[in-house]
């Protein structure tokens, strides 16, 4: 679910997506705003430290890691208490690209999902950002340093210390959000008590977000982290050294390469064969946990399956105000990667990844090419 929109039609109830992507009226405006506030100093590091990058041709690397991050997302995997949820790519982006880049590229890939999609919240783009983006690329590389040492690009310790960090980043992002629920229902009641915002307290919102990420989600993550750094191990190492200690030109050296599109070529064919099988990603039935419509309050299946995924506590017998409220804030062109033109599902999902994964590229190039230019303008 993203947000409160015109009653989607059956076949689409299954693209309602996985539970870190926070949506409007879920969390407090001023919980929002703190969240915005938290994240605004971390985006403003990672562009001035990622600046010099993106004046050179490493700009195919952060839109193509980008790219395959919003494709990665689009994967449900059905989850404990008949939910679903997905890897991120966080790991395996900071790996590459280091913490400061992948945070960028992580939030791209946030932001075209929230504005397109309704998939995460405007009001809350600053939370899922902090959570996923931030924490998550932070969390990654210092694990990642930690397991890894001074061991060689190709030593199979990096490839368990892929998994390790692309494990603790996705259940970090998880622990986030929860707390992030978990808090709205004892700071924010209207005058009789009842839930403004996100309904569960702490102690049903951690255990029911950590128990999908602790297993099916958090393996995901991993295997992706370990099976993609055991894949450049063997075929273009030098991708791997931006992370790797005593390597403080990596970034210089990988854009020095003559064609750093056919570095990243691998890249970009996973891209591809990853867009074509994005309609796998529709197969896992269910809604993310603290992602349900305002409407769903009200809907008996639905209030059975929200009590089911909650440690069997009824959720409110109507949507919280404040939520309801929210909810109507931002409609989506593109609600739950079901563009209204397509009336086959699974192709309605891959145009949808499609156009996703060209909207970060162009945003991604656009940044560069005003990289470039502000680097020109300085040296004028």
């Amino acid at each position: 679910m993203c947000k409160a929109l015109a009653a989607p039609q059956p076949a689409l109830a299954k693209f309602q997506k996985a539970n870190m992507h926070i949506p409007d009226g879920y969390l407090s405006p001023s919980t929002c705003a703190v969240l915005y506030g938290a994240s605004a100093p971390f985006w403003y590091t990672a562009l001035q430290r990622v600046k010099k990058a993106l004046a050179t041709r490493l700009v195919p690397l952060l839109s193509v890691m980008a790219a395959l991050s919003f494709v990665i997302m689009m994967f449900n995997l059905p989850l404990p208490g008949g939910t679903t949820g997905h890897a991120v790519g966080v790991g395996i982006a900071t790996i590459i690209l280091g913490p400061w880049a992948s945070i960028l590229a992580i939030s791209i890939a946030l932001a075209i999902q929230a504005v397109f999609f309704g998939d995460g919240g405007i009001t809350t783009l600053g939370a899922n950002c902090f959570n996923m983006a931030i924490v998550g690329s932070l969390v990654a590389y210092a694990v990642y340093r930690l397991a890894a040492g001074r061991a060689a690009l190709t030593s199979s310790r990096r490839v368990a210390a892929a998994a390790l960090a692309g494990y603790a980043a996705i259940n970090a992002s998880a622990f986030c959000a929860a707390v992030e629920f978990g808090i709205q229902p004892l700071f924010f009641k209207d005058p009789s008590g009842a839930p403004l915002y996100a309904p569960y307290p702490l102690s049903i919102a951690i255990p029911a977000m950590m128990m999908g990420h602790l297993t099916f989600a958090g393996l995901a993550e991993l295997l992706l982290s370990a099976g993609v750094v055991a894949y450049f191990q063997r075929t273009n190492p030098a991708l791997l050294k931006v992370t790797a200690p005593g390597n403080l030109a990596a970034e210089e050296e990988i854009a020095a390469s003559p064609s750093m599109w056919r570095t990243v070529r691998p890249l970009w064919i996973g891209l591809a064969l990853l867009l074509v099988l994005t309609p796998l990603g529709i197969l896992a039935a269910g809604t993310a946990w603290g992602e349900w419509s305002a409407r769903d309050f009200s809907n008996l299946q639905a209030r059975e399956k929200m009590t089911l995924a909650s440690k069997n506590t009824a959720p409110p017998g109507q949507p919280p105000r404040g939520l309801e409220r929210l909810s109507r804030l931002w409609t989506a062109p593109f609600p739950q990667y079901a563009p209204s033109f397509v009336r086959r599902p699974a192709v309605g999902y891959a145009l949808s990844a499609m156009f996703g994964s060209g909207a970060i590229i162009l945003v991604s190039l656009i940044a560069g090419s005003l990289a470039t230019r502000g680097k020109t303008g300085v040296r004028g």
